[in-house]
């Protein structure tokens, strides 16, 4: 009997120390809810995250702001506009485009990286031009802006270059989405390119509604629109040689255009 009941007294002491245990890990719960609450509270009024409250210790707020980042703004909308020695300048120095040749030096990653800066240098530009206009002054170097726009379009031009030859050793097709030369129901040829479709094209009622042929009431159509092409460049030769015929005629020590 004194074993068994210092069995029982055993037991019930273990179940209240588990209770007491639940209780605590609760509060604790409850706690560590309430600080993650007033951290985002102070985060939307705009306090520094990274900055520790004085409710909370350096553990738990070390735990808390391990999830949360802010990206600091190093120029802001400086960024747009030119350095400040360049104002007020009339010419502003600036480097030669980049050229086809010295980009396809480049690597994939150099060429990625390019592309942004020379984006950002757009952008900075096009700022200073409506700048210009709103003050009714004349843009420092505008041929900056050319430069930029030609370096973008021959960088383009390398990467297409580059992926048309990874293309044409991966599949053997030279564009990125095959097709060929059809003719429609009025006879004009056009470059047609392929599509996917969920069901074959012989089941497909949309794919048979484009009809890839030219009918043959339309043959005396076409004969006619090119008539009728060939007519108008003649009148338009005619009436430049009438022209030039004029003006020779009224300034003699004029020259004839080679072309």
């Amino acid at each position: 009997m004194a074993a068994s009941s210092s069995s029982g007294r055993v037991l019930t002491l273990c179940k209240q120390f588990q209770n007491v245990c639940k209780i605590s890990s609760a509060i604790n719960a409850r706690q560590c809810a309430g600080n993650l609450t007033k951290c985002q509270i102070h985060l939307f009024r705009g306090k520094s995250p990274l900055v520790a409250p004085s409710w909370s210790s350096p553990i738990s707020a070390v735990g808390q702001y391990r999830a949360l980042h802010t990206t600091i703004s190093r120029r802001g909308l400086e960024e747009f506009f030119d350095f400040p020695e360049n104002w007020g300048e009339t010419n502003v120095k600036s480097g030669a485009p980049w050229t086809a040749k010295q980009l396809r030096t480049k690597s994939h990653e150099d060429l990625h990286k390019l592309w942004y800066v020379l984006l950002k240098e757009r952008n900075l530009l096009l700022t200073l031009g409506q700048e210009a206009i709103r003050q009714r002054v004349q843009m420092p170097s505008p041929e900056r802006l050319r430069k930029v726009e030609r370096s973008m379009i021959r960088l383009e031009t390398v990467v297409t270059e580059r992926e048309t030859a990874l293309r044409l050793l991966q599949t053997g097709q030279e564009k990125g989405r095959p097709g060929t030369w059809r003719r429609n129901i009025f006879g004009y040829v056009y470059w047609y390119r392929f599509k996917e479709y969920a069901i074959p094209w012989y089941m497909n009622k949309r794919y048979k509604r484009k009809r890839f042929f030219t009918p043959k009431f339309v043959q005396p159509h076409l004969r006619l629109r090119l008539e009728k092409y060939l007519r108008e460049r003649a009148r338009k030769a005619n009436l430049k040689k009438q022209t030039l015929a004029k003006l020779k005629e009224k300034f003699p020590e004029i020259k004839a255009p080679s072309s």
